[in-house]
């Protein structure tokens, strides 16, 4: 599967799993680290957990590979690793306070 394509994919399970506002942005023009960053909300310390707990399963159901995570277990800002996708979900607090697509660029909201 492309790059862009499971980028799309993932958009679709967090949304499905009703994160808010998921954002994807295509930083391949910004850094060397990642395709495409995507952003996405939950309401809880207990919501950000599942939703990447979720992700993670759902990725490696596609047969793809976690290289790395953080933050999961404290559910505030998560971040799961994917190579050329990097998924940050984080609380509203911490959405707000870190604001990333401010510095990485406004990016394409994902809508159903």
């Amino acid at each position: 599967m492309d790059t862009k394509t499971f980028a799309d994919s993932l958009c679709k399970f967090l949304s499905d799993k009703k994160a808010q506002d998921v954002v994807k942005i295509n930083v391949s023009d910004k850094t060397i680290i990642a395709d495409y960053f995507i952003i996405a909300g939950g309401r809880s310390t207990t919501q950000v957990k599942a939703l990447c707990d979720n992700l993670t399963e759902y990725a490696e159901s596609l047969g793809e590979t976690v290289k790395r995570t953080e933050g999961v277990s404290e559910g505030r800002w998560a971040v799961v690793d994917f190579g050329d996708v990097i998924v940050h979900v984080f609380n509203d607090e911490q959405r707000l306070f870190y604001h990333l697509e401010k510095i990485w660029g406004e990016g394409e909201k994902y809508e159903d």
